[in-house]
């Protein structure tokens, strides 16, 4: 009952996940990602231990495929995750566990890797995956949303979703955008609403953290 997608943007280096689910919390608990280094997406019975230790794996130099072999080889209850990684180069790889409940399905793509599970069909993967190639001019965040509607548009889970997120970093240790939506009728229409108005201050709360003489505002 959970869809979602890791994206790469070459150009700015930026890493990001956007994620939605009929259940509460869904940001605090599936998407993961760190500057310069990749994302991991945990979920289905979600275990949100696997996403740090995904990243740490990453930064050990692993790779896409070895991170996700060594996180489901970490976990005696692999049967119930759902896994999607990608490292550094942008490299993507995914697990279904054996009692991951369908529909489900994962796509990958140049910089994207999309993952789904309870949904409406197997097709939802696959049209997160072809909108998020299909915005490659705009911004990573925005190729994210974009992602996430393309979900909802191929029919998205069988429930209403409530939950949705959007994390992306850059180069900082804290995210560039990290956007939460929970208990809304229509969480990916509120999301979309949140990213929109954060949208044009996203650089001036960059500024305020790393450069504050330079920034504009209120003194």
């Amino acid at each position: 009952m959970t869809y979602s997608l890791i994206g790469r943007c070459a150009r700015t280096g930026q890493f990001g996940c956007a994620v939605t689910t009929s259940s509460l919390a869904v940001g605090s608990r599936v998407p993961h990602a760190r500057a310069g280094l990749g994302a991991i997406l945990t979920q289905h019975r979600t275990d949100p231990r696997l996403g740090p230790r995904g990243l740490d794996l990453l930064a050990s130099g692993c790779s896409a495929e070895e991170t996700l072999a060594a996180l489901v080889a970490s976990t005696p209850d692999h049967g119930w995750r759902q896994l999607a990684v990608m490292d550094r180069h942008g490299r993507t790889a995914h697990f279904h566990g054996a009692k991951v409940k369908p529909a489900l399905g994962a796509a990958h793509g140049r910089d994207c890797v999309a993952l789904g599970n309870i949904l409406a069909n197997e097709r939802v993967p696959a049209a997160m995956a072809e909108a998020f190639l299909a915005a490659e001019a705009e911004p990573l965040a925005e190729r994210l949303m974009r992602a996430l509607e393309a979900g909802e548009a191929a029919g998205g889970e069988g429930r209403p979703v409530i939950s949705a997120a959007l994390l992306v970093v850059e180069r900082e240790v804290f995210p560039l955008v990290d956007l939460r939506v929970d208990e809304a009728p229509e969480a990916i229409s509120a999301l979309r609403a949140l990213w929109n108005a954060y949208a044009p201050q996203v650089e001036l709360y960059l500024t305020r953290a790393v450069n504050p003489d330079a920034a504009p505002g209120v003194t």
